[in-house]
């Protein structure tokens, strides 16, 4: 295993990504290949691996074992639950989420990518786009994933051919450009054999792009949401009631967006009150400024009713309240959401009594037309919905923030996750189309 500095670790950028697309078309051997090449196994995993794959009467070892862990996983050769992976080259570290292609685990790759910056979107050379790719595209642009890779997988089954390449890279960008994806990079793989995942091929010397590491390792990410909108829901408050701290009533929470400073007037939703930053703690310190992703304890200067599930924003950029939320949502459960369904509904650390109260539309992704009130959606479809909630919520656009713009619902009875939502419009516009001197293929 390559061995990377604590230092130089500090200095690199992270990424998280997630790996996406129809079953069999090889998400974990790619995933697999990519820890091997990389020499990010460690001696006694590849060793395992060895010996699970010899056992199986496999003569080289099945990279698709490292991350495919479950047992009927191995059983089934096909990934059910999202494997999260660590890995790390001198250039960047990497948080990557594979998830499973499967119709039935669709709702997993909408976890793994709720958090990915940059999405790998997997196609079986052989079958081109099929509907659960579409799927897959979809659920990237309802999540505002910034960066979509399409890896276009076992090109060694068909003779590495590059006009098999350019039909669904054609394909492919022209379905996710009609949903608003900002950035497709199209890229010709074999997971099995090596090709173009961490080394540049030999066999395609057509293709002039970069590697799927190459990508992963430049690409650009942005991790500064100090600007965003300020945003601290508020877990668990801190009331030690000590003889060192008799007076002491902290509010803490990991700060969702932007940047808090001692000194600055906020306002606690949903109650609407107003205070000071009187103090903030970070790691039993005292400190000026804190930001995004920093768990801190929040000090006000007044004694202002605060409790879990409430928001602290800065009372100049503060979020409307609304009882009425309309939203785009992808339906994960086995049974199907209805108009009149009685939910809870989860925003952040809050949690509140909900009712469906229309469905207004529901996607079709062959050709992206609306099926208009469509009365229920099933499993994995998406579509529009409308909800009344009991008690007010501030909610931001889901555009504005992937945090405080999402929610989930919730069964009541037994508390199954139903769905998850994206407030505001479902995608983001498409780029312009511009005519290019180039007929060929860009890479």
């Amino acid at each position: 295993m390559s061995t990377i500095t604590a230092e130089a670790l500090s200095a690199t950028t992270l990424l998280r990504f997630a790996t996406a697309g129809s079953v069999d078309d090889g998400k974990s051997t790619l995933v697999g290949r990519l820890l091997h090449d990389s020499k990010s196994v460690l001696v006694d995993q590849l060793e395992a691996v060895e010996r699970a794959s010899a056992s199986r009467g496999q003569e080289a070892p099945d990279l698709a074992l490292l991350t495919d862990g479950l047992r009927a996983e191995r059983e089934q050769g096909i990934t059910i639950d999202v494997a999260y992976r660590y890995f790390a080259t001198p250039r960047r570290r990497f948080i990557l989420a594979d998830t499973p292609g499967h119709v039935q685990y669709t709702r997993n790759m909408v976890t793994g990518a709720s958090t990915a910056e940059l999405t790998v979107v997997l196609v079986d050379a052989r079958n081109g786009v099929v509907e659960q790719t579409r799927r897959h595209a979809a659920i990237a642009a309802l999540l505002r994933v910034p960066h979509v890779v399409l890896a276009v997988n076992k090109m060694d089954l068909v003779g590495y051919e590059e006009r098999v390449f350019a039909a669904i890279a054609e394909e492919f960008t022209a379905y996710a450009t009609e949903l608003g994806v900002p950035e497709v990079t199209a890229i010709p793989i074999s997971a099995l054999a090596g090709d173009n995942v961490v080394d540049a091929s030999a066999r395609m010397d057509w293709y002039g792009g970069p590697t799927v590491l190459e990508h992963l390792e430049t690409v650009p990410v942005s991790h500064d949401l100090a600007h965003c909108h300020a945003r601290l829901p508020v877990q668990y408050v801190i009331r030690p009631q000590t003889a060192e701290l008799p007076d002491y009533r902290g509010y803490a929470g990991q700060i969702a967006s932007g940047t808090f400073r001692v000194g600055e007037e906020v306002t606690v939703l949903p109650s609407g009150r107003t205070s000071r930053i009187a103090g903030i703690d970070l790691l039993g310190e005292p400190v000026d400024v804190a930001w995004t992703t920093q768990s801190v304890t929040v000090l006000l200067a007044d004694d202002v009713d605060v409790s879990r599930g409430d928001l602290i924003v800065p009372s100049k950029d503060a979020p409307a309240t609304t009882q009425d939320v309309e939203a785009t949502v992808c339906h994960v459960a086995d049974q199907p959401l209805t108009v009149g369904h009685r939910v809870l509904l989860k925003h952040g650390t809050r949690t509140v009594k909900a009712i469906v109260k229309d469905i207004p539309s529901r996607l079709t992704l062959a050709d992206l037309s609306l099926h208009p009130h469509p009365g229920t959606l099933a499993a994995n479809d998406i579509g529009r919905v409308k909800i009344r909630t009991a008690e007010p919520l501030p909610v931001d656009s889901y555009a504005d923030s992937r945090r405080t713009g999402s929610f989930i619902l919730i069964d009541p009875a037994d508390g199954t996750t139903l769905t998850a939502g994206m407030v505001g419009e479902s995608f983001a516009a498409p780029e312009p189309v511009t005519d290019s001197d180039d007929d060929g293929w860009d890479f």
